[in-house]
């Protein structure tokens, strides 16, 4: 076709996790309850690891932060797809899927960092104990998470332009209910080579990097923890930890699930309901997973609860 004849795209249609009519509104309500629960649980966390005294250590600021990352990364998905359950015409302009992909990069790579330097935190904390109020600083903790969320900056625009440096044509039906890199470029009517490239080499490259941290950082724990004598000591060390690794296992495994295989073998209604589960579920849990099974927790949030305006006062 010449390519004087193309039509280029000014917006996108979103598929959305189902098109059935029958499944719309229970589906809306469905992942209202998940995002107002994501919303509730990661604010409260960010409430009451900055009012409380006794959660100001490293562990619970890269925590903070955490639950700042999840809060983001679903506000930048649920609202759109809950408004596109109510809609018939499932819209988003061609400059506001690159915005959503932008912002759903950002996220979702400074998650995976985030997870690493937590990571980072448990091993020194049981590792070398004595070390660690010197070696996990206040200056140290602000480097890393600093470093992250501008090293996750880089990578979405990096990566967000290439995929909108391909043309889009006639086709811009998106077979996923937010704008993401693998059904964006099955829509391209040029070549994306470059892209894809570009998007498999960052997803691999920070996925490696950052499991490395995570599995050293686990298997020096797990060793530390087995020459414990004490029962009672080990089981104490692991219970800091196992929460950690169940959540890194789950994030890490659908990611590795979506990003690391060839296009060919790509389903992309498979990706669809994993990508549910990094964008909206884990972000969900993650309050539970990390915090409410938590003693320090639980009492800041009893104190909270008791006298929230002293607490507030604090701040």
């Amino acid at each position: 076709m010449a390519p004087g004849n193309l039509t280029r795209v000014t917006e996108f249609i979103l598929r959305g996790v189902s098109d059935l009519p029958v499944l719309q509104i229970p589906l809306f309500f469905v992942f209202l309850l998940i995002y107002g629960l994501t919303v509730t649980g990661n604010v409260g966390i960010i409430t009451l690891t900055s009012v409380d005294a006794q959660l100001q250590t490293p562990m619970y600021f890269f925590l903070r932060h955490l639950a700042i990352i999840n809060l983001g990364n679903s506000t930048v998905i649920a609202p759109k797809m809950l408004v596109n359950f109510l809609v018939t015409k499932k819209t988003i302009p061609y400059y506001g899927c690159a915005t959503q992909l932008g912002g759903f990069l950002v996220f979702i790579v400074a998650e995976i960092f985030m997870l690493a330097a937590m990571a980072y935190d448990r091993y020194v904390a049981i590792c070398n104990p004595l070390l660690y109020m010197v070696v996990v600083s206040p200056q140290i903790c602000f480097l890393l998470v600093g470093l992250t969320y501008l090293y996750s900056l880089a990578t979405a625009i990096t990566v967000s332009s290439c995929v909108f440096s391909v043309s889009y044509c006639s086709n811009n039906v998106i077979n996923h209910f937010y704008c993401d890199n693998v059904p964006l470029l099955a829509l391209s009517c040029s070549s994306t080579y470059m892209p894809e490239t570009v998007v498999f080499t960052s997803s691999a490259t920070n996925l490696f990097f950052s499991m490395i941290i995570v599995s050293v950082s686990y298997l020096n724990i797990v060793l530390a923890i087995l020459r414990i004598r004490s029962a009672e000591g080990r089981k104490k060390a692991f219970s800091t930890c196992a929460s950690h690794m169940m959540a890194v296992t789950v994030f890490y495994g659908t990611l590795l699930f979506m990003y690391l295989q060839p296009r060919d073998n790509h389903s992309l209604d498979t990706d669809k309901m994993a990508s549910v589960f990094y964008t909206l579920v884990i972000p969900m849990l993650n309050p539970l997973i990390y915090s409410l099974r938590n003693k320090d927790v639980k009492d800041a949030l009893k104190r909270f609860l008791s006298d929230p305006w002293q607490s507030l006062k604090r701040v």
